[in-house]
């Protein structure tokens, strides 16, 4: 279960946080693979404390013989058992500390994948309203806290709790007047975790929140830096940057505070418990109860709670952070958990003809063995009162190529990425084809990412499998390969951040090579050659021609030479159908489309050659 996110001063809806419960709850789905691990670790960290406690005992022994004044051999024992006791103790106690390291290394590399996993799935309306800020400052700052967590704060908890627990059954093995006036800190403890934890949980979470805003306004500052300085809006955009940078030092001071409070409320308690202990000694050394070795041994084990009580108290500042990271980070995981259609089965809830299903309805995705694709009464919305597409129907015959047109705003890139599968609909049905290979459906867009590593790294993301000789016939069917080859390294030359730097027209001819490797039934191009200039333009036309071949395409034309290549056209006005048919048919109609075609027509026709 999740809660909404506090809405950001940047008005994005957040992604959600989990709840403690569900937090929890994923926490041990995570840890179950490896409980063996974790019993063993702790059962090798109890020995390694149980050992350990021998040290003040053997310390009171020291005192008692030389208190009676008895001849200095009889230290030896004592002596080599420390020795003894302090070997034994540190190799357990890292192996111990080992196990429960490579449990929290292994929970947080799962926790990873299943984040990645689950983001990459998440519609493209929710992360657009969310912001990237808000996903970057989880993927960043929340894991980070997390992997701190695990890698510091998780060992020495387990061996903090181990240590307060048996050094209380201690204390009672040797009188149990002892205990009981060691118990007399912890109700100041207690008081004190209780007033951190009910102030820490809801501060850090307002702190990952804020360096998510804070991050959004940097990722929209700088990369609408051009914008910014185009409108001179740089003042205005300091300064937001400035008020949510103060905003998050401001959480930051305050958690600053919550912590010194922490700390003072701690050494009060260590105060009481000592000096109670220490006046027990007294009076039970008085009245002949025990030995001073063993009130020495009994204020030594108390004095030796120091550690790891303030240990676990303090880790709380560092637990309560991660347990906020965690939360954001379930709350993604969540989020993306929704369930698949089973590919073949009949449709649920499909509307009646003219008719869009209702909003509770989701939309079926049907798989179909032909490479045809049918879009029923499609509606779609970005939230109440912002519709994009209304109650859209389209057919793709097998192998057709069919061009989307339309004026900004018109709908066609939603409509693209609901027919390519990675938007869901408010309401109606899609079928698409099944295909033969592990992508039935490739989306391209104009925003293409050149991952850092080879070129060959780079086009096997579509297919892993792919032989060199595979990659090379991809990248010349869209006309790619000469400059591949002529790379500094071919096919071995890094390429994405720190490599060799790809322009927009080659990084394009690089999405549609992988298109060609990933050879799906259905191909959805989204503004695919727009980033290129015009010298490059019919470049990318040609190459998206021959990628295309053969399989079904639904292309959302920037340049209306595409429609002219296209069999069909279908025109978009303000989220409906307004035309759809041949190119020459609708050029002549006299209709939107021929309107859309004489306004770009005509604007080739005046601008100059370069």
């Amino acid at each position: 279960m999740t809660t909404p996110s506090p809405t950001a001063d940047t008005g994005a809806e957040l992604l959600p946080i989990a709840t403690p419960a569900r937090t929890r709850a994923a926490l041990r789905t995570l840890i179950r693979p490896d409980r063996g691990l974790a019993l063993t670790g702790i059962g090798i960290l109890v020995a390694a404390t149980a050992v350990g406690l021998l040290v003040q005992p053997l310390l009171g022994r020291i005192v008692d013989i030389v208190a009676d004044g008895r001849p200095a051999g009889d230290l030896t024992l004592p002596v080599v058992l420390l020795v003894a006791v302090a070997v034994v103790q540190g190799l357990t106690t890292t192996l111990g500390l080992t196990r429960i390291a490579r449990l929290g290394e292994t929970v947080l590399a799962r926790l990873r994948e299943r984040f990645v996993e689950r983001a990459l799935n998440l519609p493209a309306d929710r992360l657009e309203r969310a912001g990237a800020g808000d996903l970057t400052a989880r993927v960043t700052g929340d894991v980070a806290r997390v992997a701190e967590a695990v890698r510091s704060a998780l060992p020495e908890m387990a061996r903090s709790v181990l240590a307060i627990l048996l050094t209380l059954g201690a204390l009672a093995l040797l009188d149990v007047r002892f205990l009981l006036a060691a118990l007399l800190a912890v109700p100041v403890q207690l008081l004190t975790a209780r007033w951190y934890v009910r102030r820490a949980l809801t501060l850090y979470a307002d702190q990952r929140v804020a360096n998510g805003a804070q991050q959004q306004q940097l990722l929209e500052t700088i990369g609408g830096a051009v914008t910014v300085r185009g409108h001179r809006l740089e003042e205005q955009h300091t300064e937001r940057s400035a008020g949510r940078s103060r905003k998050a030092v401001d959480l930051t001071m305050r958690s600053v505070n919550l912590v010194l409070g922490f700390y003072g409320r701690l050494h009060i308690a260590e105060y009481i418990g000592l000096a109670a202990v220490l006046i027990a000694g007294f009076w039970l050394v008085r009245d002949g109860a025990v030995s001073i070795g063993t009130a020495t041994a009994a204020a030594l084990y108390f004095h030796s709670l120091f550690g790891p009580v303030n240990a676990a108290l303090v880790l709380l500042d560092d637990a309560q952070s991660a347990a906020a990271g965690l939360a954001r980070l379930v709350g993604v995981t969540d989020l993306a958990e929704q369930p698949e259609p089973a590919a073949g089965k009949p449709e649920v809830g499909k509307p009646e003809a003219g008719k869009a299903a209702p909003a509770s309805v989701p939309r079926q995705r049907i798989a179909s063995p032909e490479a045809a694709v049918t879009v029923h009464a499609v509606s779609h919305a970005y939230g109440p009162g912002r519709p994009v597409l209304h109650e859209v129907s389209l057919t793709l015959e097998p192998g057709e190529h069919v061009a989307l047109v339309g004026t900004s705003g018109a709908g066609k890139s939603t409509l693209a990425r609901i027919v390519a599968g990675v938007q869901q609909p408010t309401s109606g049905t899609v079928t698409a084809p099944a295909g033969t290979g592990e992508h039935p459906v490739v989306l391209v867009t104009q925003e293409v990412h050149v991952f850092t590593g080879t070129l060959a790294e780079d086009l096997r993301l579509a297919r892993p499998d792919a032989t060199d000789a595979d990659l090379r016939t991809a990248l010349s069917t869209v006309h790619a390969l000469d400059w591949a080859e002529a790379l500094p390294d071919g096919l071995a030359t890094v390429v994405g951040e720190g490599g060799h730097r790809l322009d927009p027209a080659r990084a394009q001819q690089l999405a549609l090579a992988r298109l060609v490797l990933a050879d799906p039934a259905l191909a959805v191009l989204d503004e695919a050659t727009a980033e290129a200039g015009s010298a490059g333009a019919r470049v990318l036309e040609r190459s998206a021609e021959a990628a295309l071949d053969g399989r079904t395409a639904l292309v959302v034309a920037h340049r209306l030479t595409q429609a002219v290549a296209a069999d069909r056209v279908v025109v978009l006005e303000a989220g409906r159908v307004v035309e759809s048919g041949p190119h020459d048919e609708l050029r002549d109609a006299d209709g939107p489309y021929a309107a859309l075609w004489r306004a770009w027509s005509g604007s080739r026709t005046a601008a100059p050659h370069p």
